[in-house]
């Protein structure tokens, strides 16, 4: 069994090699007082997905965390004079403007996600990573946490932070189902059609149809009727990602097809079916996705709670939502700040001591409060995203130390 060294002042587990994962391990790897160790289920670093968007709070998060340089040096940005545009919001059949999201300072700050998980790694201690680590069980006693991997080792600490995705085997341990039933993810209706379009190419093609080729480089919402589809830059704006979704609202708790897989590759004619009578910048769009994948969105019931004495859940474990306000990522950078922020505290020891699916209803026309009037829903997009970009984790830092008593 591998275990927790006595010279450390805390010996800390993290589960799970994701993009919140490997920036908490670094964040908590700057403590020469803390011994910290990842777990992987696979062999190597690995980010499923394309583009990733980051708000002004997940910036903030990226920085707070020391890693400004790695980010900046991959990260796109809107050309002037939109630099400040997070989205701009059309309307589906004619691609007429209708609003744009503004985020002073920021703008579409985005990345690939392989890319930002190779650069975050980078500054990950050596000997700090292990690989073909799956997490099956969790004991805990008085003394810590033992965890137990699917290749018959053991791992003995003094916490457990599990940071292993919607999935997650560590949150069976936090809330088992035979004590609070089915809390695993659920399936929210809404299919999610994937691409990545060189820009020239997408430009080339907009001009083709008479749309304006700038719609290919600065970050677009295509809004409609149970759809939407959004564009935005990646890899220094040579790729633009799409993502175009389609939700069924015909149940109010939708299931998905018994057997059928989460990510499945379609044909681009049931795409383009899909969006038939969309206007010519979406056309433009999906016809240049020859081989698009589908994925069925799920996120996961509010938890009762996140802690089991010590064993924690965090990002995509705890709170794993729809993509809709982009703050899935930042969410989980967050979540490592403040837990980086408590226990690199020297009080810290071995003694014991949103929203998403809303702002998907409001593109696709189904807002409870602006259904299909357009001046109402300008005006929700307008300040929708306030709340989340304004957010500061060192706030949430500064509450858990009042709560604990350490200030």
């Amino acid at each position: 069994m591998l275990s927790r060294s006595d010279n450390k002042r805390l010996s800390i587990a993290i589960v799970g090699g994701g993009i919140g994962g490997v920036a908490l391990a670094v964040g908590l790897s700057r403590d020469p007082g803390l011994e910290v160790h990842l777990f992987e289920a696979v062999q190597q670093f690995s980010e499923i997905g394309a583009g990733v968007s980051f708000g002004p709070n997940a910036v903030r998060s990226i920085c707070l965390l020391g890693l400004e340089d790695a980010y900046r040096s991959i990260a796109d940005s809107t050309p002037p004079p939109s630099e400040d545009v997070w989205f701009e919001w059309r309307r589906w059949h004619d691609d007429e403007y209708l609003s744009a999201s503004l985020a002073p300072g920021c703008g579409q700050s985005s990345v690939h996600r392989a890319d930002f998980l190779d650069a975050i790694v980078q500054h990950l201690p050596q000997g700090t990573a292990h690989f073909g680590k799956r997490c099956i069980t969790i004991e805990q006693d008085d003394d810590g946490v033992t965890l137990h991997f699917e290749d018959g080792s053991d791992f003995h600490c003094d916490a457990l932070i599990g940071f292993d995705g919607i999935k997650s085997a560590v949150r069976e341990h936090v809330l088992p189902a035979s004590q609070y039933g089915d809390l695993g993810p659920q399936w929210s209706g809404t299919y999610a059609y994937r691409g990545m379009i060189d820009s020239d190419t997408l430009a080339s093609a907009m001009q083709a149809k008479g749309a304006d080729s700038r719609l290919a480089v600065v970050p677009q919402m295509y809004l409609g009727p149970d759809r939407h589809i959004l564009t935005f830059p990646v890899k220094h704006s040579s790729l633009i990602n799409v993502v175009a979704f389609i939700t069924d609202r015909s149940t109010p708790n939708p299931r998905l097809p018994e057997g059928e897989a989460w990510v499945t590759g379609v044909s681009q004619e049931q795409m383009l079916a899909d969006f038939e009578g969309w206007g010519p910048a979406s056309q433009a769009i999906l016809e240049g996705i020859p081989q698009p994948t589908r994925w069925a969105l799920h996120d996961l019931p509010q938890l009762p709670h996140y802690c089991r004495h010590r064993v924690l859940l965090a990002g995509d474990a705890a709170h794993a939502m729809l993509p809709h306000q982009g703050s899935g990522a930042g969410q989980a950078l967050e979540d490592a700040v403040v837990l980086a922020e408590l226990l690199t505290d020297a009080d810290c020891d071995r003694e014991p001591n949103v929203v998403q699916r809303k702002a998907g209803d409001v593109y696709e026309y189904a807002g409870q409060d602006t259904g299909r009037d357009e001046h109402r829903i300008k005006s929700d997009l307008e300040s929708r995203f306030d709340w989340i970009w304004q957010h500061d984790p060192l706030d949430d830092v500064a509450h858990a130390k009042g709560q604990l008593g350490w200030c």
